[in-house]
């Protein structure tokens, strides 16, 4: 899983907290110092405006702070 997010990000901090207390393991990509990833996240799907993009496959993935979505990867083991 990556998580791609920004600096001083309160919805960032709360996925990764959330993350954590599923034991799921992820990497962070801060989009503010690679256009790559920003130019990424914008191609996976225009609609995303805000951070973190949460990248689990090229089929599953959101933005903003979903517990829902977390919860539903938790329930399928992705560790």
């Amino acid at each position: 899983i990556t998580v791609y997010s920004k600096p001083s990000c309160v919805q960032c901090n709360a996925t990764y907290r959330a993350l954590d207390a599923k034991g799921i393991s992820y990497e962070v990509v801060d989009l503010s110092q690679d256009d790559n990833a920003l130019e990424y996240v914008k191609d996976l799907d225009p609609t995303y405006m805000q951070a973190p993009i949460v990248v689990v496959d090229e089929h599953d993935h959101w933005s903003g702070f979903r517990p829902d979505c977390i919860d539903r990867i938790a329930a399928a083991g992705v560790k």
